[in-house]
Formats: structure tokens, sequence, C-alpha cells
């Protein structure tokens, strides 16, 4: 192409000038010129030979290109002659590019980039749940969809290995990887057929665990490993990429449909349904069919559903589905990051104004040489965006270490978390902000100093003139970034309130001192009630012994622990509202006798359990909650609740202070109406009417978590060497591990609100102190005049305070206006908290004062004999 021939092209074109004059200077000298004039005279003749060459290169196809690398290359050079200026722009630019980039790369990674599967528009997700018989029977009638169903978070005992390893599993309906489109890299997925009773003793690895745990020895295919104490055939093992439907998943198991159970297969798992639109079908199609299946559904059930389960059961997108939770949060970060950079932008276009101001005679010179105003411009603008490619890269280096620290921030089990990393359309998005960005920040400095007067640049002498245009524009700029600042520290103060409010809400207990831990034998061990209630007496036997302890115990869902166990009760005179259930949903606690002790839960009348209840009466105990809404200006103690298929009813002997058991927000959760606790003994059974044979154990304690660690593993060793420990945590790591997400929304807006605030604080002190330099000689002037120096700082201060405080109005609006976005993530405070705005407009002002002391500082020292000489 003749632009990468360009430097040739020039020579050739100077040639050939070169050559016409002197052919028109020897015609002169052969007609009797001297050489001297007959030079002269071909000039004269030819014109000026500059704007012939410039419209030699007009003709040229690429002419527009060489401009623009001509402007890179002058840009350049005036970068390298104030490398100041360039290091503050190009790092302050970083700053807003780095932190736009880390967010967009979570947004690409978990929004955005389509699901690693084929055809991923035609994968959807049906916003309910469903129990084992409602999805079979959609799986069997719906025709504008393949349907899978699967139940995550189980856990199984691998045993047979040196030591017990509890793993975490999925069950997944026989279909659900062909739906999905998923390979295996080993081995075969579930045929169809396989989810029913005796020919589902399959199961299929994760790629950690194959490598973990058996090497990565293909020859895993076809054995036999012990799960729960029950022989399941490896067929197949899954790559690593596949992570579905979390990266926790370990082992893949097919669903047990058992119809004949009719509790397991009925009211058991409530499970998540996705599916695959069939060729010809529509989303919209597909979500007319639900209706009409939802419409009828409840019917198949041996008893009675309320009118509201599932009624506004949908069919949308599966990504979307999948990652729902987290949407609006990342839309929030994505959006607090564009105002840093909007900060950013305005304080790198108040610098580039203020540079201005020393280049105006340069400008004159090359307006009076002729170049246009829009040439100009486009210098002006080339060197802006210049350096915004130099931060933009600067950027990318701030976002890649950025991005390790945010999957260190949010939550482990963020969806596709795993699957965020800098991939083409970040480096896509980071190249175009970056050149839209110096846009942004260019255009308006190269508008006002492309518009400067020719006559004024050039009699103001090297140092420039400001007038009231250039003034405004750069107090605006300081405006807007105030604005942007204050609604960023308005936003992170809000969250900061709500967090903490959340985090001093009394959970129900004391976490201090309190260690938990899971005892998992598997199901076949507990088959029998009486070898479970004597292996789980003997252990906490075994861990009292210990002098460090003061007091253990067993449960079956610990409080925050992000397991719920649900059963059906009838309440004694309970009489439902219309709609509601006659057999209300209990959370359902079994715990041991010492349980409330341990855990320091208050007692609110009656008493807690004692050893004889084990094996006497049947016993409950209800929170406060629980006993307000059944028996609301009563006495709960001596009332009773009966557990569905019991045979006698349960006496009520005490009630307890409410306990944050689901998270710190609520008790229970909505779709649950009360919670009782039993005492642990055969009769304790759950909704699949079993008694759990999973437990937590709490051990309040003196010594330090190793040690008591240590000690429970051996006393559970001692008793069986096929029984796992896992999930050791403090009990003040689990409320902590409890408010993880919103902690995580906190720290990077209160990170992003301190750089906003910090660039517009920069941003109010840069125009002051550039007020306070280019009004030196006023100054000085007034003080040779009479004017006293704390008529100076006044003065000064006042500038700063008029452009504070209309900042702080404007962001104080603007919060107003987009804050209620911000509601949903908010925890006992209000979008529109006075408190929290009045306290960050204090802060704000606060720190802008402070700021703006620096520069009216600076003016009060001002010499007037030395401000005088200026010109």
């Amino acid at each position: 192409m003749s632009f990468w021939r360009r430097r040739r092209r020039e020579a050739d074109l100077e040639e050939e000038v070169r050559s016409h004059l002197e052919m028109a200077a020897r015609e002169s000298v052969e007609r009797g010129e001297t050489a001297k004039k007959a030079e002269q005279a071909a000039r004269r003749e030819f014109g000026n030979v500059e704007l012939v060459k410039e419209t030699a290169r007009d003709a040229r196809g690429w002419r527009w290109m060489e401009d623009i690398v001509e402007d890179a290359r002058y840009g350049l050079r005036r970068m390298r002659k104030s490398p100041g200026f360039t290091a503050i722009a190009v790092l302050t630019l970083a700053l807003g590019i780095g932190a736009n980039t880390a967010i967009f790369s979570l947004v690409n990674g978990i929004l955005l980039v389509s699901l690693p599967y084929p055809n991923p528009e035609r994968l959807v997700s049906v916003t309910g749940t469903y129990p084992k018989g409602a999805f079979v029977a959609m799986r069997e009638q719906m025709r504008t969809m393949d349907v899978g169903a699967y139940a995550e978070g189980h856990e199984f005992n691998l045993t047979g290995l040196e030591e017990p390893v509890r793993l975490t599993g999925t069950l997944v309906s026989a279909q659900l990887f062909s739906i999905l489109g998923a390979r295996p890299e080993l081995g075969r997925t579930f045929y169809p057929g396989e989810d029913v009773p005796g020919q589902d003793n399959l199961v299929i690895l994760s790629h950690a665990l194959w490598a973990e745990k058996f090497g990565g020895n293909p020859s895993i295919l076809g054995q036999s490993i012990e799960l729960e104490g029950k022989s399941r055939q490896v067929v197949g093992v899954m790559p690593a990429e596949f992570r579905f439907p979390s990266p926790k998943t370990q082992v893949w198991l097919p669903l047990h449909n058992d119809p004949r159970n009719t509790i397991l297969y009925w009211a058991d798992d409530f499970m998540p349904v996705l599916g695959r639109l069939r060729p010809g079908s529509t989303m919209e199609q597909a979500r007319t069919e639900l209706r009409m299946f939802q419409s009828h559904v409840g019917a198949l059930f041996p008893w009675p559903m309320p009118a509201a389960w599932n009624a506004d059961a949908s069919v949308v997108p599966l990504q979307n589905g999948m990652v729902a939770d987290v949407r609006t949060r990342l839309l929030l970060l994505l959006g607090a990051v564009a105002l840093v950079l909007m900060i950013a932008c305005s304080n790198v276009a108040n610098l580039t104004l203020s540079r201005a101001a020393t280049r105006e005679k340069e400008i004159g010179i090359r307006s009076a040489l002729g170049a246009g105003r829009m040439r100009i411009t486009r210098q002006l603008l080339t060197e802006s965006v210049l350096q915004a490619i130099l931060g933009g890269s600067l950027g990318l280096l701030f976002a890649k270490e950025g991005l390790a620290l945010l999957k260190l921030v949010l939550p482990p089990d963020t969806p596709r978390l795993a699957d965020v990393q800098m991939d083409w359309r970040v480096l896509a998005f980071t190249g175009g902000l970056a050149i839209l960005t110096g846009l942004i920040f260019g255009f308006a400095p190269a508008l006002h100093s492309s518009r400067a007067a020719l006559t004024g640049a050039l009699k103001s002498g090297s140092r420039g003139t400001t007038g009231r245009v250039s003034q405004r524009l750069r107090g605006s700029l300081a405006i807007a970034q105030v604005a942007f600042a204050m609604m960023l520290v308005i936003a992170a103060g809000l969250l900061i309130r709500s967090f903490w409010t959340l985090s001093h809400v009394d959970p129900g207990f004391r976490s201090e001192h309190v260690l938990s831990a899971r005892v998992a034998p598997n199901q076949s061990f507990c088959g029998g009630a009486a070898r479970c209630l004597t292996f789980y007496r003997n252990l906490l036997d075994q861990v009292r012994t210990s002098p460090a302890v003061a007091g253990t115990a067993l449960v079956n869902t610990l409080p925050l622990g992000g397991r719920v166990a649900k059963r059906s009760l009838d309440v004694e005179n309970y009489a439902p509202a219309a709609g509601q259930d006659l057999s209300p949903l209990f959370w359902l606690h079994v715990v041991t006798p010492d349980y409330f002790r341990v855990m320091g839960v208050p007692l609110l009348s009656g008493r807690t359990f004692v050893d004889a209840d084990v094996s006497g009466e049947p016993v409950a105990i209800v929170t406060a909650a629980t006993a307000r809404r059944f028996w609301p200006n009563q006495n709960a103690v001596g009332k009773h609740i009966h557990l569905l298929d019991d045979k006698s009813w349960r006496t009520i002997v005490g009630v307890i202070a409410d306990v944050r058991a689901y998270d710190l927000q609520r008790n229970i959760p909505s779709w649950m109406s009360g919670t009782a606790y039993v005492p642990y003994n055969s009769s304790a059974t759950l909704e699949d009417r079993r008694m759990p044979s999973e437990m937590t154990i709490v051990i309040r304690s003196t010594s330090d978590e190793a040690q008591t660690t240590a000690m429970l593993r051996e006393a559970v060793a001692s008793l069986s060497h096929e029984v796992p420990v896992s999930e050791v945590k403090t009990m003040g790591a689990v409320v902590s591990d409890s408010v993880s997400t919103p902690r995580s929304t906190t720290i990077l807006f209160a990170a992003f609100a301190g750089l906003a605030l910090t660039l517009g604080i920069i941003g109010i002190y840069g125009v002051l102190s550039f007020l306070v330099s280019n009004r030196t000689q006023e100054i000085g002037i007034r003080m040779a005049l009479g004017a006293q120096r704390r008529d100076v700082l006044r003065s000064v201060m006042g500038e700063g305070a008029k452009l504070s405080l209309a900042g702080i109005g404007l962001g104080m609006a603007g919060a107003l206006a987009l804050m209620r976005v911000l509601s949903g993530e908010l925890y006992g405070v209000a979008a529109t908290d006075p408190l929290t705005f009045c306290s960050v407009a204090i802060l704000v002002a606060i720190v802008a004062m402070t700021a703006c002391y620096v520069p009216a500082r600076r003016a009060m020292k001002v010499d007037p004999m030395v401000a005088l000489r200026y010109e």
C-alpha cells in the first residue's frame, strides 16, 4: 500500500520539485540570465513549494493516514518533553480504565460469554422447582423442549481409600448431560432409563477428583467405588472445564426416581429444571406449554398443593437463570467504575486545559502559518488519544492484578466465577474504551484551545492568558468530579451502614469459643437407629473427657450453615387461612439435650431438653416467632405439634429466642412457616421419614481451633475409620461466611468510592492551584493596595467552596435519583437515608475545603513586589 512507502514517495516528490526548479532555472540561464536571478525567477513562477507539495499529497488516497501518523509523532514528542504531565495523566487514566477493565472482565465472563455447550441459545431454565414426580410428568408431557433436572448439594462418603473422604455431588436425570451437550473426557454419561431403581448404581467423576484420588488412571472406568457404603460403577470422567452446576461438584449420580416411595418421589428434593428447545420450538411456545402444565400438575400430588406453588413459573434462557442472583450486583459495580472513569476523564481534561494555557503561543503560530481549526483540534485530540492508549495499556496490567483480587474478594460460590478471564472481548473493550476516553477528555480542551484568538495568543508571551470561558470550563469539570464522587461515596456509605447493621444482628446464639464440624457416617451405617445413636453417644462422651471442653452437642442443621431440614407438621387447633397449608412446613432441628447451653441460645419460657427426653414422652421446643404465629397472645408451653406419620403428638416444653438459622436477615426461608427442635432419637425423622445420620457437632472449648480439631478427629477415628470429619469451622467463621456477599459488595464500592473521592479532590486542588498561579499579579496588586492576607485566603477559599458546594448539591440530587437501584443490596437502611446523605456531604465538604486550603495558603504568601513584575 502507498501509505507504507511514504518515505520513498516523499523523496520522489522532493526530487520532482527540485528537478522542475532546476529545469526552469537552466532555461533562464540559457536565455542570458545570471544563475541567481534564474533561480529566483524559477521559484516565483513555480509558486509556494510547500503548498504545491501539500496539493500533491492531497491527491493521494492515504493522506489522512499520513496526517494521523504525523500528529502521533508530534504528540509523542510533546509527551516526551512533558514527562511529569504525561505520567500524571497516564496514571490517572490507567486507574480509571483498569478498574473498568477488571469489572468488565467479571461482567463478560459471567453475564456475556455464552455457556460452553453446543447451541447455548437453545438451552433454557424453568423458574421454579419440582419434586421428582412432577419432573417426570413434565418430561413425559412437554413437547416444545427436552427437560432434565438436578439436585445439587448432596454429600457422599467415599470409602475404601486410606481415609474416608466427604464428597459433594449432584443428582441428575439421565438425559441431563445430553441436553447440555456435555461430553465426557473418558467413558460415557448416563443413558436414558439409568435414573430408576436397579439401573442407577453408577457414578461419573469430576476431573479434579479423578486426578487427586485416583491418580488420573484411565483404568478407573468400569471399576466400582464405595459411596455411602454402596458400590457404584464409574462410567465416565468429565473434563476439567465442566463445572455444572457449580465448581464444588465432585461426582454426578443418577436420580433415584422411584414412584413407590411416595415421600421421596413427591416431597424430598424440589429441583431446578432445565431444558433444550426442540427444533422449530420457540421460547414463547415453551412458556405457553409450561403454563398449561402448571395448571394441572398440582392434581398429581398425593396431597393438596398450595395454589401459589410455582404460580409464576416461566421459561428463561439458561444463562440468565444461572446468573440472576448476581446480575444486578455486577451491573451496579460496572456503573460505579464508569463514574470513576468519568472523574478520571474530568481530571485529565482539567490538566490538559491548564497545559493548553502554556501552548497558546505555539497554537497561535501554527494558526498563523495556515493550520485550520479542524487541523489543530485533530492534533490535540490525537495527543489525548495517545495518552489514553498509554493509560489503557497500563490499565490492563492493573486490571490483571485487580481481577485476581476480585476473585479473592467475591464469594467462592459466585456463578461462573471460574470462567472469568481476560479474553479478546476484554482486550477489545479496553482498546475501545481507551480511544473513547481520549476523545471524551480531550474534546473540550482541544475545542477551546483551537478557538484561541491568534492575536491574543501572540501578544501574551510564553505564558498565555486564561479567559473566562477557560475558567468556567475548569470549574464545571471540577464540579462534575465532586458530584460523581459524591454519588459513589453515598452509595458506599449506604452499603457500609447496611453491612454494619447486618454484622451486628444478634444471631440468637453465642459464637465465641465454639467449634463446629460435620460428622457423617454412611446412611447404611445408620440403617439401624440404635447403632447410629450409640456411635454419637460414645462420640459425645469421648469429647467431654477433654479438660478444655466446656460442653458439646449435636445438631442436624447448623445455624447459618447453608443446610435446611424441612418437615410437614400438624399444629394443634391450627386453622390456616385460605390458600395456606393445613400441615405447615417447619424447619426441624434435631438436637441433643446440651445443644442450647453449648450454643448459648436463651430460653424464654419453659425448659430445654434433658437426657430423659431422649427415651421419654415426645417433646419439642419452638422459637419465639413460631409461638407468636401459631399461638398469639398465648403461652406455647403445653401446646402440641405432630410430625406427619408420627404415632403421637409432641408436647412443647419450652420457647427459645429466635435464631437466625437461614441467614442473618431471616430466621427461616419465606416458604417455611415455623421452627421446631426435637431430641435426637429414633422418632426424630425428617421429610424422607429417616432419622438423620449426618450431624454437626458443636464444641465449646478453651483450647485453640487446631487442638480441638485434632482431638475431635482422634475421637471419631477411635470409633470408626469410615466416618469422615469435614467442614471444621469456628462459629465466628460461620457467621462471617454468611455475610460474604454483602461484605464483598461493600468492600468494592468503598474502594471505588475512595478512589473517586481522591480523584475529585485532586481536581478541586488543581483548579484552585491554577487559579492562584494565574492570578498572582492580581493578588499582588490587591495586597499592594492594602488587602490583608486573610482577605486573599477568604477569596480563594470562597472559590473552592463554590465549586465544592455545587458538586455536593448535584451529587446529592443524582444520588437521590439513582440510589433506589441499590435498595435490593441494603439491609436495615433506606436508599434515601438522610443520615448517610448528610454525613457524606459533611465529609466531602471537609475533605474538599482541606484541599482548597493548600493553594489558598500559597496565595497568602505571594510577595507583592515579585507579583508586580509579572507581565
